[in-house]
């Protein structure tokens, strides 16, 4: 239908013909709008001066229904057009937006439409989402992420690894026992160490190397024991192969501390003259070096570590007070190595020592180091650049070896020095009687009973 309101005003239609009167048929205006008298404003007029009152709009609603004979609205079933705005005169100067051609906002009766030409008869509905699908490919998406970087990572860490000693060429071994023995070994290797890192961490020039540190670390079902050897304990050298030249050198009468072992052919025979001196079985041999060691503490950032007592060392560079702390690289160095600031010079060493690996293996295993890839990578780059095992060590024995010394040191098992009855020559002399307890329970896997200095 069309609405319309009253026009008034106008003399004549557009182009200046004449409108036709009611009287010709032509269902023209009323008299008083066909009067040429008075002034005129508007289309066609003559008039200086607007009329009183102004053309209002029209509001075309929709389409008259079609006469007979001619053909349907194309917008197809009558739908009702949308409204567009013309002016009194019935022209709208071609301007309608697109809003009778269902060319905007999508009207479902235009070309392609769902209710117009080509149109499908309705509107097509959006799937809804899969959230069980999406859910599995999110879930094999990350394992498959997960397992590409686990074993990058494995393979990484794997070729870092020195393998470099060989215990095959250790002679006359005792019988392997339950559990597995590892001997971790602490030396004074400088190498790497440029001159002005040797006065930094206050190791010297010496040529060679020796062992600061010797643990023997026991894991088994029954719970894991740390066993520190002072190197200055008492010791005569056996009967064996040297590592180099194959050949084979008759025992030594000769007493000497535990470390000159290492000191004459290296590993091989540090692991010849334990196993010869306790009747214990060594599995495995790591070794880390001064450089990798302050490295590590570095690369996690340093250490806390309680102090019962303040003591200062001028050889090892110490000088630390009571209290708590954190402990860099370099100081950590000097802490491990102090011997001459206690009147039990290795016994005391010892003790610091495993209080410190405590400590070490607590801030490693901490989750803001093992969650965050720019802190574990660094330490296991550190740790596993510096360190040289046996050529049968695996990962997965390093990773074993690890989490029993941070159960150990965390109170989850025994930490001892080896029993002592004295000293002879200096020499630090072991308790026969209680280290071969100590041994046996070893062996057997058995809970340790014997307590150490």
């Amino acid at each position: 239908m069309v609405e319309s309101c009253t026009l008034v005003g106008m003399n004549d239609w557009p182009g200046g013909t004449s409108r036709p009167s009611e009287s010709e048929g032509g269902g023209g205006w009323p008299d008083d709008n066909r009067s040429n008298g008075g002034n005129r404003y508007g289309r066609g007029s003559a008039g200086a001066q607007p009329e009183s009152a102004r053309v209002m709009r029209q509001v075309r609603r929709g389409p008259a229904a079609p006469a007979p004979g001619q053909d349907a609205p194309p917008y197809g079933g009558g739908v009702p057009r949308q409204p567009s705005y013309v002016d009194g005169q019935g022209y709208d100067n071609g301007y309608d937006n697109g809003y009778n051609t269902g060319q905007v906002y999508g009207n479902p009766n235009g070309p392609g439409g769902p209710q117009g030409p080509g149109g499908g008869g309705a509107y097509p509905q959006r799937p809804a989402p899969n959230w069980r699908r999406r859910i599995k490919w999110t879930a094999i998406t990350l394992v498959t992420a997960l397992v590409v970087v686990s074993v990058g990572t494995y393979f990484w860490a794997d070729s870092k690894l020195h393998r470099d000693v060989d215990l095959s060429k250790v002679i006359d071994r005792p019988e392997t026992g339950e559990g597995t023995n590892y001997l971790i070994v602490g030396s004074d290797s400088r190498a790497g160490l440029t001159s002005e890192d040797k006065k930094k961490l206050h190791t010297g020039s010496a040529e060679g190397k020796r062992t600061d540190s010797m643990m023997i670390l026991h894991t088994g079902s029954n719970g894991s024991t740390l066993l520190s050897l002072p190197r200055d304990s008492d010791v005569v050298i056996p009967t064996f192969k040297g590592s180099e030249s194959g050949k084979t050198y008759p025992a030594s009468s000769q007493h000497v501390k535990l470390n000159a072992a290492y000191a004459k052919d290296g590993p091989t025979l540090l692991v010849r003259t334990i196993e010869a001196k306790t009747g214990l079985h060594i599995d495995h041999y790591v070794e880390i070096g001064f450089a990798g060691f302050a490295g590590i503490v570095d690369a996690v950032g340093g250490v806390e570590m309680n102090l019962d007592q303040g003591f200062k060392d001028k050889y090892s560079g110490a000088d630390f007070k009571a209290g708590k702390q954190t402990l860099n690289g370099e100081q950590a160095l000097a802490f491990v190595r102090t011997r001459h600031a206690f009147a039990a010079s290795d016994l005391q060493r010892t003790k610091n020592q495993q209080k410190f690996l405590a400590a070490l293996a607590h801030q490693v295993a901490t989750p803001s180091t093992v969650l965050n890839p720019f802190k574990l990578y660094p330490t296991m780059g550190a740790g596993l650049d510096s360190l040289v095992v046996d050529k049968d060590m695996s990962l997965w024995d390093l990773a074993d070896m690890f989490w029993a010394m941070k159960g150990v040191t965390g109170g989850d098992g025994k930490s001892m020095n080896m029993p002592i009855s004295g000293s002879s020559g200096g020499n630090l002399v072991w308790d026969e009687a209680k280290m071969k307890t100590l041994v046996n329970e070893l062996k057997n896997d058995q809970t340790v009973t014997v307590s150490g200095n």
